[in-house]
């Protein structure tokens, strides 16, 4: 294949993804993605059947809505003051 083709077709590519974002941005604007921080937990459910009535698992995690205490639970127990 001709390199002309591939560097027009390369381009083209490109083109479409940055209009595709362009719009997607453009369709939600000033929507962040995730949740406000503040205080207390979120609380995420976890679901999981085998199906054909041979179990599953349920549990649930709580993460903190505060960024910086979230962090806090990356830090090695023998970092921590």
């Amino acid at each position: 294949m001709d390199w002309v083709v591939i560097g027009l077709l390369s381009f083209a590519i490109f083109l479409v993804a940055v209009i595709a974002g362009g719009l997607a941005l453009r369709r939600d604007p000033g929507r962040a993605r995730g949740s406000l921080p503040g205080s207390g937990d979120h609380i995420i459910e976890s679901n999981y059947s085998s199906g054909g009535g041979g179990g599953g698992h349920s549990t649930s995690y709580r993460v903190p809505r505060d960024p910086q205490e979230y962090a806090k639970r990356f830090v090695p127990k023998e970092k921590q003051k």
